[in-house]
């Protein structure tokens, strides 16, 4: 879903880009008090992987194809206001070094594809889990809940900004209803992504999901034909407990899915592409500002080999992005250490 220069006009544009700074501000202030020392680098490789698995388009319909939008993923592992900058990292190095998403229409992505979803499935998330018994299984069934309305949230959204701005007089039903229409089906790979890698790291390490924090599932014995509550082994504390392996894991897999199965990856439109291509509100597309970019579509200038290129372009791209996001959220970490008035927050599954 995202959005080229030229499909939205400047003063909408500019306007998309002052909310989406003021955004990434207010998630600035609120990232410091949900990053802690395990959580900071995890933040960047949080970003890392979503840029790794959006390089993954799917197919959902006759000739169109969808990718993970991270959002929903990004606010339940990592918190919501870590989330919206996770986003918007992953955003800017492919705006920057990919030419995908326009430049000018940088602040209109962050909008629809960090804020919305982050904000939709978050919502929707800690609604469930306020009527569910506090069990992992239901953190896993709300995070699939959330991103997949998300999806089509962020297409709402969309087609709001596009009836304010748009440089075309294709009639705002029509793109409503066939964006909100595709991103229903993309929703659904959404949130099977979302939920697979949430319930991967619960079934791991429960204390590293921020969605999770304060869920109490004890684990039970039958004795004498009644369960009764195991004793709870010993333990390190949370804090003490290192993040390497998981640190590691996560890495590895996003190299991965950007470097090699990203060559399997659908060739076809995504939603947005699709909608604009049947619908004509591409006809004032610019071209990239990046477009002369050495990685510009996800390849490596001057190397034939498909594959290779390809590859590389993605291994790069999980570098880059691993790097930024890590040293953004170590920055805001040690700001919070340094502010008194920022205290540790856990919230409770309830």
């Amino acid at each position: 879903m995202h959005v080229p220069d030229g499909f939205i006009d400047a003063p909408v544009s500019i306007a998309a880009g002052v909310a989406a700074a003021g955004a990434v501000a207010i998630s600035l202030r609120g990232a410091r008090r949900e990053l802690d020392e395990r959580t900071a680098p995890l933040a960047g490789l949080v970003a890392a992987f979503i840029f790794a698995v959006q390089m993954l388009n799917f197919p959902v319909a006759a000739g169109t194809s969808g990718h993970l939008l991270g959002g929903a993923l990004a606010a339940i592992l990592v918190g919501p206001y870590t989330g919206v900058l996770c986003v918007s990292v992953v955003l800017l190095m492919q705006g920057i070094l990919f030419a995908d998403g326009g430049l000018t229409a940088l602040g209109v992505n962050i909008s629809v594809m960090g804020v919305t979803t982050v904000v939709v499935a978050y919502a929707i998330f800690r609604g469930l889990l306020k009527v569910l018994p506090p069990t992992r299984r239901s953190v896993t069934a709300a995070a699939f809940t959330g991103a997949l309305l998300s999806v089509p949230a962020a297409a709402t959204v969309f087609t709001a900004i596009y009836a304010v701005g748009g440089t075309t007089d294709v009639p705002v039903g029509k793109v409503f209803t066939a964006m909100v229409g595709v991103h229903v089906l993309i929703g659904i790979g959404e949130a099977a992504i979302t939920a697979a890698t949430v319930g991967a790291v619960l079934a791991v390490r429960p204390d590293l999901v921020h969605g999770a924090r304060g869920l109490t599932a004890p684990l039970k014995l039958r004795v004498a034909g009644e369960l009764v509550d195991a004793p709870a082994p010993a333990a390190a504390p949370a804090a003490a407990r290192s993040t390497r392996k998981v640190w590691a894991t996560g890495l590895v897999t996003a190299l991965v899915l950007a470097g090699f199965v990203s060559f399997y990856a659908s060739a076809s439109p995504d939603g947005l592409e699709k909608v604009a291509a049947d619908k004509g509100i591409d006809q004032k597309v610019e071209e990239h500002a990046a477009a002369g970019s050495p990685l510009a579509d996800y390849s490596v200038k001057d190397i034939g080999d498909a594959r290779l290129s390809g590859g590389l372009a993605g291994v790069i791209g999980v570098g880059v992005t691993v790097v930024v996001g890590t040293g953004i959220f170590w920055t805001v970490r040690r700001r919070r250490a340094q502010d008194p008035a920022a205290t540790p927050t856990a919230t409770p599954v309830a």
